[in-house]
């Protein structure tokens, strides 16, 4: 009965990931200026929300000038009260101006802007773009003169921030904030997490396991940095296509190995040094670490501020990545050693999924570049 409930509980953990759909991630951007009469600047969202928002399709017919200017004041009426400043008592809702299309973030930048009290101490940011999507993340950027000011990600569970007078927000605020968003794009990242359940799914004992995932870990952690500090920073469109394709070759890495019933496999000291996978782990998380940095890049970052929002988002992948693990691995290890073949099971079944999920992903983001 053991054995079978670990297989059904492994089973539904690599076919939920299997079949969650990869989309655009759903971010959308706030960088404002501020000065003694009140903030400035402009707000980007992506066509897909827009389009949602209004029930139009399809969402890139929003990137032509023409609509976007057509279509400027009924997303303004839904967006605008969505947004405002609380200062000494009063709410300000905020402006909406002109509008653009923005081609690099594919979205639509609206100039906005919202008054401060010349008195003020402090003043609440309120947003919440998109309320009916809890995944929805707004980044937030407000900067005085060359100095940041404030930096935050607003989301459906937490839509307000402070903003200070004086003063750049502390390196712990700037954790604060870039943990948690690290390890919720783990988790809204299929997948990133179908690849590592892929690595575990041959095996192996927790020093083996923790092996494959350091060099995993690692191996992202450089390519996230060298992005993040525009070192070595590869297009998405070679990126997602390509992370697609480590999952299709890791899936069917180990249905060869299941079939072969490898003995590098097998969970003695004596195969861990041979098992492939610390090598193939650390291969494609060079390619998953350019992905992790599409969001920090997208964000926007000035340069004095990179290397503690990367630190946090690094730490908070880290995190995420570790709950996956957690989970995983002690299934893995007892499915093995309480029914050798249902772990043999568990192995097939799981690479297949993993193989057509990532076949899928791959047809769908080679398909997006035509």
């Amino acid at each position: 009965m053991k054995s079978a409930a670990t297989l059904a509980a492994l089973t539904l953990i690599v076919f939920s990931a299997s079949t969650a759909a990869a989309h655009e991630a759903p971010y959308s951007y706030l960088d404002l200026e501020r000065s003694s009469a009140g903030v400035s600047g402009r707000y980007t969202a992506h066509v897909f929300d827009l389009a949602h928002e209004l029930g139009i399709s399809p969402p890139d017919s929003l990137l032509e000038p023409g609509v976007a200017q057509r279509l400027r004041d009924s997303l303004v009426v839904r967006l605008a009260p969505r947004f405002s400043l609380e200062t000494n008592g009063a709410t300000h809702e905020f402006t909406f101006g002109a509008v653009r299309v923005d081609a690099d973030r594919s979205g639509l930048a609206f100039e906005v802007g919202a008054p401060i009290a010349s008195t003020a101490g402090a003043a609440t940011l309120r947003a919440l773009p998109f309320p009916y999507d809890p995944e929805h993340e707004l980044f937030v950027t407000v900067r005085a003169g060359e100095a940041v000011v404030l930096q935050d990600i607003l989301t459906a569970r937490r839509s307000h921030a402070e903003l200070y007078a004086t003063g750049a927000r502390g390196i712990l605020a700037v954790l604060r904030t870039f943990v948690p968003a690290g390890i919720h794009h783990i988790f809204i990242g299929p997948d990133h997490i179908l690849f590592v359940i892929a690595l575990l799914l041959p095996g192996g004992g927790l020093r083996r396991l923790f092996g494959i995932v350091t060099a995993f870990t690692l191996a992202h952690s450089v390519t996230l940095a060298l992005a993040t500090f525009g070192i070595v920073n590869p297009p998405g469109a070679i990126v997602e296509p390509a992370i697609a394709l480590s999952i299709v070759a890791v899936g069917l890495s180990n249905l060869w190995r299941g079939w072969r019933r490898d003995p590098r496999l097998e969970d003695s000291s004596a195969n861990a040094g041979r098992d492939p996978r610390h090598l193939t782990a650390f291969a494609f998380g060079l390619i998953h670490g350019f992905g992790f940095a599409s969001v920090l890049r997208d964000f926007g970052l000035p340069a004095q501020a990179l290397g503690t929002s990367l630190l946090g988002f690094n730490l908070g992948v880290e995190v995420g990545q570790a709950c996956i693990v957690s989970v995983a691995a002690p299934l893995l290890m007892l499915a093995r050693r309480a029914n050798p073949r249902a772990a043999r099971v568990i192995l097939i079944v799981g690479s297949i999924g993993v193989t057509l999920a990532g076949i899928g992903w791959l047809i769908e983001r080679l398909g997006a570049l035509r």
